[in-house]
């Protein structure tokens, strides 16, 4: 059976096939990352849309890689500029790159997500560790993101869907829910 983070690449394929652009997936830029960071003893987690193709078994497609750092000083610049990947801005939690074919890789040191970078499962990515948020602590940080009136509405749309689906594949992970948190995911529809 094919992991959703294959099935992952294999959207990504499609993705750039369907525009016309040459066939491409976020695939080596991730494993360079990964090796990158494993090599340097950097700690960090991939979150977001590659943390849920691990963690769900529904296909899912996201365009770009998305790791939390304890601290962004300690982001290998050096090692990230010789594999080729370009610094593009800096924000108030996250530092934004580009890797050599094109894949936008953010950084963020959130301080709301340094307990789960220590608590990363690890994933064996085509021989390579790729340290991944726990699925709990993905939830959580799902549906954070879709309380948050800063970030577009159809994202914190999306960001519930992804906390719901989570749930819906494992309801245990229902027992670790705060009231607030309940309450956001009550405000879906039926």
């Amino acid at each position: 059976m094919t992991s959703g983070i294959e099935i992952g690449f294999l959207l990504d394929h499609l993705w750039h096939q369907i525009r016309g652009e040459m066939e491409q997936s976020k695939l080596p830029a991730l494993l360079a990352i990964a090796r990158i960071l494993a090599d340097t003893g950097v700690p960090y987690a991939v979150i977001g849309g590659i943390a849920l193709q691990v963690h769900h078994p529904e296909p899912r497609t996201t365009l770009d890689i998305d790791l939390a750092v304890q601290d962004r000083s300690a982001i290998p610049a050096a090692r990230l500029e010789a594999a080729g990947f370009v610094r593009t801005g800096d924000h108030a939690h996250s530092v934004n790159w580009r890797a050599a074919d094109g894949t936008p890789v953010q950084f963020t040191d959130d301080p709301a997500l340094r307990a789960a970078i220590g608590r990363a499962t690890r994933v064996d990515l085509r021989g390579v560790p790729l340290r991944v948020i726990a699925r709990g602590d993905l939830l959580h940080e799902e549906l954070r993101a879709g309380g948050d009136p800063a970030h577009r509405r159809s994202k914190r749309l999306q960001d519930l869907a992804d906390a719901q689906a989570l749930l819906e594949d494992d309801p245990a992970l229902a027992a670790g829910l705060s009231d607030a948190e309940r309450a956001l995911l009550g405000r879906l529809p039926p």
